[in-house]
């Protein structure tokens, strides 16, 4: 058996250290994400609470709320699965450039479409009530 290469073993310390940082990172997004989602819902429900029927939100706001808490917590697991199987390619020493879909660029598609639905709510929520 060959000793390893110091290079290498260095070099996938380095990627593996990346890959604790890329998921730390999503760790603080999702955990964003999910407070985020949290607050909205909370921040409602203490409105109505407070002002009882004489403010009548939409269950868009609900919605919204949970849309955040449920995009935070697939991302977090979309991470967690993206970070085993970067380990085990570093462990195998298959490191060949291999495209695939940014998971980044996915979470940033779904926070332009709730972006676009709270917009919508906010526009004719005075129409509405």
């Amino acid at each position: 058996m060959t000793p390893p290469n110091p290079a290498t073993e260095l070099a996938k310390e380095r990627n593996r250290a990346a890959e604790e940082r890329t998921l730390m990172a999503w760790i603080r997004t999702s955990l964003a994400l999910i407070g985020f989602g949290f607050g909205i819902d909370r921040i409602v429900a203490a409105i109505h609470q407070a002002l009882g029927d004489a403010v009548n939100p939409l269950r868009l706001t609900r919605l919204l709320g949970l849309s955040f808490v449920a995009l935070g917590t697939f991302a977090m697991l979309f991470a967690a699965l993206d970070h085993q199987h970067q380990l085990r390619r570093i462990q195998r020493n298959d490191l060949v450039y291999q495209s695939r879909h940014s998971p980044s660029l996915v979470v940033a598609y779904i926070l332009t479409g709730l972006g676009a639905i709270a917009f919508i709510g906010i526009l004719i929520s005075p129409l509405i009530t």
